[in-house]
C-alpha cells in the first residue's frame, strides 16, 4: 500500500462493485457469483480495511454488508492497539459503562474525551478516522511562575474538562511549555496543536504582540507566532503603542509591532464548547520510534505585563482534510 494513502484508497471501488453486484441480485437481476456467497468473515475483513465512515455507509447501502460492517471484527479493528490500556488508565468517573458493541465503544469515544493519567490528560478518538486525540491539562504543562500565587492563580472552572485551569494573574514573561511521547500518538498521521485559553474582560498586555509559538521534536521545533488576543491581534496592523508604558519599553514594543505586521500569524478561534483556541504548529507522526513532541508558547520581548488569559491546556489531533 502506498505511504501516506488511507487503507480506503484501494478497498472503495472494491466495496462499490460489491454493492452493485448485491443490489443487483436482490432486485432480482441475473448473475453469477456473488458475494451473497462470501462468507459473513470474508465480507468483514474487507469492510474492516476501509474505515469507520465508509463501514457505516457501507451498512446503510447494502444490506449485505449490514451485519459485517455492524459487527464487533470490524470495529475492534478501528480502535486503538492499546485501547484497553488506555481504558485501563482513566479516572473512575471518566470511564464509560460497559458497552452493547465495539461499535458503541468506538463512537462514546469519539463523542466523550475521558481523562485518564490521575487526570492530567484527556484522550478521545477522531470520529471519521479513529486516529487518537489527547489534551494536556494545565497542570501538564511546564508553566514558568506558575506556581506563584502572584503571577498564577489555580482554579476549577465548570466548562474545563479539567479539575483546575491556570488563570494569568500578571506576568511579564509568559513561557508555557507541554510535552507529549509520539508513541503514544497514532502513526503515519499529522497532528496539529492546538492552545485551548479564554480572554476575560480584565485581559491586557496582548494586543500589541503576538506570541512565539512553536511545535516538534525538542530541539527542533519549527516557530512561527500568534497572537493571543482575539480582537485587538486581528486590527494589529492599526495599532499605536501606547505612551504611558515607559521610553524603553516603547520603544521596544514598538520595534516588535513593526516586525509582525505582516507574516504569517495566527488568530484564536472559538471551538464547539466555546473555549478559544490558536495553532501552535503542526508534525508528522511516521511511528515507530519514541520521540519527544513538544508544544511552547512565548511572550517575553516586549517587556509588557500581561494578565487575564485562563489556560486549559494543549489539544493535539490529527489534521483532518475537509
Amino acid at each position: 500500500m502506498a505511504k501516506g494513502l488511507p487503507k480506503a484508497t484501494f478497498t472503495i471501488p472494491m466495496m462499490m462493485m460489491m454493492t452493485t453486484t448485491t443490489t443487483t441480485m436482490e432486485n432480482g437481476g441475473g448473475g453469477g457469483d456473488s458475494c451473497f456467497e462470501l462468507p459473513e468473515g470474508c465480507i468483514a475483513d474487507v469492510v474492516a480495511l476501509t474505515g469507520p465512515r465508509d463501514a457505516c455507509r457501507l451498512s446503510l447501502v447494502a444490506s449485505t454488508f449490514r451485519s459485517a460492517a455492524e459487527s464487533d471484527a470490524v470495529w475492534e479493528r478501528f480502535l486503538p492497539a492499546d485501547y484497553k490500556d488506555i481504558l485501563a488508565r482513566a479516572v473512575p468517573d471518566s470511564k464509560p459503562l460497559p458497552p452493547a458493541s465495539k461499535k458503541d465503544l468506538y463512537l462514546w469515544l469519539s463523542d466523550h474525551p475521558i481523562l485518564i493519567d490521575r487526570g492530567t490528560k484527556s484522550f478521545n478518538l477522531e470520529k471519521s478516522s479513529g486516529r487518537k486525540c489527547y489534551m494536556l491539562a494545565a497542570r501538564d504543562l511546564a508553566i514558568v511562575w506558575g506556581d506563584t500565587p502572584t503571577y498564577w492563580r489555580w482554579t476549577p472552572l465548570p466548562d474545563s474538562r479539567f479539575l483546575e485551569v491556570a488563570e494569568l494573574v500578571e506576568v511579564c514573561w509568559l513561557e508555557i511549555r507541554g510535552k507529549i511521547s509520539t508513541r503514544i500518538l497514532s502513526p503515519n498521521t499529522t497532528y496539529a496543536a492546538f492552545l485551548v485559553f479564554k480572554s476575560t474582560a480584565g485581559t491586557h498586555g496582548f494586543e500589541y504582540l503576538p506570541a512565539e509559538v512553536a511545535m516538534g521534536i525538542s530541539g527542533c521545533e519549527h516557530k512561527t507566532t500568534a497572537y493571543l488576543d482575539p480582537v485587538s491581534g486581528q486590527g494589529h496592523q492599526n495599532q499605536i503603542v501606547p505612551m504611558g508604558i515607559g521610553p524603553f519599553r516603547r520603544h521596544t514594543l514598538r520595534r516588535h509591532v513593526a516586525q509582525h505586521r505582516e507574516g504569517d500569524n495566527q488568530y484564536p478561534k472559538v471551538r464547539e464548547d466555546g473555549w478559544l483556541e490558536v495553532e501552535l504548529g503542526e508534525y508528522f507522526n511516521e511511528g515507530g520510534e519514541e520521540r519527544e513532541l513538544e508544544m511552547s508558547v512565548m511572550e517575553v520581548r516586549g517587556g509588557n505585563w500581561k494578565s487575564g488569559l485562563i489556560i486549559q491546556g494543549i489539544d493535539i489531533r490529527p489534521k483532518v482534510d475537509c
